[in-house]
């Protein structure tokens, strides 16, 4: 792949052996059917009926077919103009707006809904992988947007569809560059499965350690002690009180956290703090949510500097027992049912510090406390490590698309 001079009408990023400027194409001239869209009613689920997609399963990494919604055959075949066939391009006219799919080998046959679109690529003109992935770029997007009508509901009708404007080169350049995006989503897909089965094993060994029947011995290779059951607020100080706030800090709120890892969180002064940041944190000190649905989203804090947290979350510090042993058995489903049981409210259900305390945990003895940690904190590690591959490809992924695309 080399990179080329740049110019409006070629890309930055080449294959060897292509050269000469790209075009564009409205839809309806790509298309060998009309394009229009699916079924305006479905009707009740019917057991073995025609499977039909939905806007919402476009927005899965890969369609679950077992997971659609069914039609009878009878209203399918009044919609017969859009019975999918392999190779075909979906588009979602509302909701995520733009948004693409190829029709894989398994779906041929179904139906759509009202709110997607098919596109069946006239193969002489452009490839389905090279139109799919055109029409992923910002180019799509914008061009998806001249076209976007309504103010509540907003939609792109099948007349402003066809008119959308789809990148082109040669076929076989389109061939090359569609093989090789696909073959680097492949390899995002491989990542994603590698940290679902990761963090399904994790599930599994913690659901063994917490019942005890999985235990470790210590270095001489004899049992430790017996547990204990204790509870959160004997183990962990909650709300520790803070000294005053500082000048300035980095301020976690709800949203600042996201799979126990701290994503943007904000720099702010004191005077333009909101009134809920009030948790001075201090290395090893935990977060948890207390607002539903947050409560498996909490943070182990091991970071240098100045943050402080909203009072969304309770601080717990722990001085005398192991901080990641009781980070991870805050995660152990029989602690998050009983915070769930004792939340209390309406719009943002949460639980107060004192019920949060009363809740009961395990705790063995400090020597095994510190096994568990260390085994189920490498098993993070190696989570992290992945869910990062997956971050960094998917960004190179990003940044491909825009220099492969005029």
């Amino acid at each position: 792949m080399s990179t080329t001079k740049t110019s409006a009408q070629v890309p930055k990023l080449r294959f060897p052996g292509f050269e000469g400027e790209w075009w564009t194409k409205p839809l309806q001239a790509l298309s060998q059917k009309s394009i229009t869209y699916g079924i305006v009613q479905t009707g009740e689920p019917v057991e073995g009926g025609i499977k039909c997609v939905r806007v919402i399963d476009l927005t899965k990494a890969k369609i679950d077919h077992l997971a659609l919604i069914t039609t009878t055959p009878e209203i399918s075949r009044s919609y017969k103009r859009t019975i999918l066939e392999e190779g075909e391009i979906m588009v979602a006219l509302r909701g995520d707006i733009g948004l693409v799919a190829l029709v894989p080998a398994e779906l041929a046959g179904s139906n759509l809904t009202r709110g997607i679109a098919r596109i069946a690529p006239k193969r002489s003109e452009v490839t389905p992988g090279f139109l799919l992935w055109s029409l992923r770029t910002d180019h799509a997007k914008t061009e998806f947007n001249k076209q976007v009508n309504g103010s509540a509901l907003k939609e792109i009708p099948i007349n402003g569809l066809n008119k959308v404007e789809a990148q082109l080169t040669t076929v076989p350049e389109q061939q090359k560059i569609a093989s090789f995006l696909t073959a680097v989503d492949g390899r995002i897909e491989q990542l994603s499965r590698k940290k679902a089965l990761l963090e399904a094993y994790k599930k599994g060994v913690m659901q063994q350690l917490f019942t005890q029947t999985l235990r470790f011995q210590n270095d001489h290779g004899h049992d430790f002690p017996d547990w204990e059951e204790k509870t959160l607020g004997e183990v962990v100080t909650i709300n520790p009180k803070a000294r005053e706030l500082p000048d300035s800090f980095t301020y976690i709120d709800l949203e600042s956290v996201d799979s126990g890892v701290l994503h943007s969180p904000k720099q702010i002064d004191k005077a333009d703090a909101p009134s809920r940041a009030q948790r001075l944190l201090q290395p090893q000190d935990i977060l948890y949510q207390t607002v539903r649905p947050y409560q498996m989203n909490n943070l182990f804090f091991d970071l240098e500097g100045t943050y402080v947290a909203s009072t969304g979350y309770a601080q717990l510090r722990v001085t005398k027992h192991n901080p990641r042993y009781i980070y991870h058995a805050l995660h152990v489903a029989t602690f998050v049912n009983a915070v769930m049981d004792r939340c209390t409210g309406t719009s943002f259900p949460a639980i107060n510090s004192k019920d949060l305390g009363d809740i009961s945990i395990p705790v063995p003895s400090l020597p095994e406390q510190t096994k568990i940690a260390g085994f189920l904190s490498a098993l993070d590690g190696k989570i992290g490590a992945v869910g990062e591959q997956m971050r960094q490809t998917q960004a190179w992924k990003k940044g491909l698309l825009q220099q492969m695309f005029v």
